[in-house]
């Protein structure tokens, strides 16, 4: 097979974001705000947490000075008695098993933080997960087909996992800090300017850090959108979905040589600024290390001049060591916590997206019952971003109880149609007014709920037969009489017999003891979701297109019979099922061409008689 093109560099179609400090230092405002998440997921472990760390961060201070006692004691029990004298080593012993003591507690206290940290990492991913999906339900259908609103999305979904990293790095951050006051007390007392020193020594390796965690961040942000297209690749090469026709048509050296080239062109990006963060980062260390040991050669020179004692040696070197390691800690999980803050930004930009569609402020309920039906006036939609009107100046009426057929080709419009009368878009132009008043005006998911409508890409969801059912009024799944009434309407009866476990069997072979069914299967499974809902308008956008001709009459008489008097939609390219209707719109390039009854569109004799007679000949 031959070699794909040269794909296009991704920094020539994204803009590489740089962060610099105004960047960071603003970022770290989102912090309250993640806190805020986090107390809210569990005051409890929130509070526990922080006294831990409180008493965890007093524990280094306390170890290095137990630590300077047992050496001064030992000097002086070795040094200070007389020759043959038996020495009281009370009190050192009672200082070893201090330290002891200590060091018991810092591990069990360090295992308790890691268990708190964990805890409440769970729990606040949970409740993020939650928040973005019930955020995500309340926005435009047109939003997620917009490709820089699924950007975000994207972004914002890698970033209600791992919020664990950040809320440890915050809590270490303060026990650090906290636990630095005590070292650096100690330091103070002998020679303030080992902190000046100290400070100096650890700088370069922050700064560096810093640098290269900015150009980490605009590498991963500019590849958002190749990054999804190298999930969706792993999906559509190695998936049940999608394996026959990637057998069928040879598709996987053409999904593995894409895959191959973007992750190549990425690892190339990543493996330069991994180099480049190494080599500078081991100079930049060692330019730390070298500011350490000119403190400890001085520190070693007070002790040999007699100015401070061993046990002071030891305390000093240890807290100096100590505090270098904690201040390169900090400063450089400072840095690695800013660039998690700037990554939280992008979650809290998806929750700031707001619907466009969405209730008046004094909405009107939806009519107990339809008396005028619903008046498309002077109707156009135009999608995000495209020039192309999808319909345009499109009026008719829809009487209450009146079944229309949508009848065109492919990109006619009429599946946009149907998704304007369930108002999961709105006019760009025009107005569609149900019993007199804007469709805008009305409660929206009192609309909704009053609207069913089984699209011809209807979910074939990997959950049970009866919830796959259910979800057509997810409120009434634990009412299995409607369940069960709602499958014999669609015929869905039939299949559900078939299956060993009923209506509890697992549909889909994504999990254990999951069954596949056939095309018309699902789609009987599907129908059964527009009985599910009592709704006034029924809407069934292609809905028996994997049916058998036999079956797809049955199932069109039975609905008509089962929604007298209840007002619907059907799509169909089938004029055997269209005729049923009282009345045909057919649409083309976005406008209404005519409208009428089967008989009434055969004697005008023409767009749609053309396509009628064009269909009759291939079934002769």
């Amino acid at each position: 097979m031959a070699k794909s093109s040269k794909p296009a560099n991704p920094s020539e179609n994204n803009t590489e974001k740089t962060l610099n400090w105004r960047d960071r230092l603003s970022a770290l405002s989102n912090l309250p705000a993640f806190f805020r998440m986090v107390w809210q997921a569990s005051p409890g472990l929130f509070i526990g947490n922080a006294l831990v760390r409180l008493v965890r961060a007093a524990i280094p201070a306390l170890t290095l000075y137990i630590g300077k006692l047992v050496i001064d004691e030992v000097v002086r029990l070795a040094t200070g008695r007389p020759a043959g004298a038996e020495a009281d080593t009370n009190y050192l012993w009672l200082l070893v098993g201090a330290e002891f003591a200590l060091a018991i507690l810092s591990t069990a206290l360090g295992r308790l933080t890691s268990l708190l940290d964990g805890l409440l990492g769970d729990l606040v991913t949970n409740r993020t997960s939650v928040r973005l999906m019930e955020h995500a339900a309340t926005l435009d259908l047109e939003q997620f087909e917009d490709a820089t609103f699924y950007d975000k999305l994207e972004r914002a979904r890698r970033q209600t996992t791992g919020r664990s990293f950040l809320l440890s790095g915050v809590f270490n951050q303060a026990q650090e800090i906290i636990s630095i006051g005590f070292l650096a007390a100690g330091l103070a007392v002998f020679n303030p300017w080992l902190l000046v020193l100290l400070l100096l020594a650890v700088t370069p390796a922050f700064i560096g850090d810093n640098y290269f965690n900015q150009q980490s961040y605009s590498l991963s942000r500019s590849w958002t959108p190749e990054r999804r297209e190298l999930d969706y690749l792993r999906f559509v090469g190695a998936s049940d979905e999608t394996a026959k026709e990637v057998k069928i048509f040879g598709l996987s050296d053409f999904l593995v040589d894409r895959f191959r080239t973007l992750s190549w062109q990425y690892y190339l990006k990543n493996r330069a600024l991994s180099i480049r963060r190494a080599g500078w980062g081991t100079v930049l260390t060692a330019v730390g290390t070298a500011g350490y040991y000119g403190a400890y050669l001085w520190i070693v020179a007070r002790a040999i001049s007699g100015s401070i004692s061993i046990g002071d040696l030891t305390f000093l070197a240890g807290s100096f060591r100590q505090l270098r390691a904690s201040m390169e800690g900090i400063l450089l999980q400072f840095s690695s916590l800013t660039q998690e803050a700037v990554y939280l930004q992008d979650l809290f930009d998806f929750f700031q997206i707001r619907p466009l569609i969405h209730s008046p402020t004094k909405p009107l309920r939806f009519p107990e019952k339809i008396r005028q039906g619903f008046v498309f006036e002077d109707v156009g939609f135009k999608y995000t971003n495209s020039h192309r009107w999808a319909l345009r100046n499109l009026s008719f009426t829809l009487a209450p109880g009146e079944k229309l057929a949508l009848v065109g080709e492919n990109g006619a419009g009429k599946t946009t149609l149907v998704k304007l009368l369930a108002r999961l878009y709105d006019p760009t132009e025009g107005r569609i007014l149900l019993d007199g008043h804007d469709l805008r005006d009305y409660d929206l998911l009192d609309l909704r709920r009053n609207v069913s409508v089984i699209f011809q890409d209807y979910v074939r969801f990997k959950m049970s037969a009866g919830i796959n059912i259910a979800v057509g009024d997810i409120d009434e799944r634990t009412n299995q009489p409607r369940i069960v009434t709602s499958a014999e309407r669609s015929l869905a009866d039939s299949v559900i017999a078939k299956l060993e476990g009923g209506y509890e069997q697992q549909l889909g072979r994504s999990f254990g003891k999951g069954v596949e069914l056939s095309g018309g299967e699902w789609q009987k499974v599907a129908l059964a979701r527009a009985y599910m809902r009592d709704a006034q308008v029924l809407i069934l956008d292609e809905p028996t297109a994997a049916l058998d001709a036999r079956a797809e009459y049955e199932v069109f008489q039975r609905f008509a019979r089962l929604t007298e008097g209840k007002t619907s939609v059907i799509i169909s390219h089938r004029f055997s099922t269209v005729r049923m209707a009282d009345r045909i719109l057919v649409l083309e390039g976005g406008n209404l061409l005519e409208i009428g009854s089967h008989s009434e569109l055969l004697e005008k004799d023409g767009r749609y008689a053309e396509l009628f007679q064009l269909q009759a000949r291939g079934y002769q």
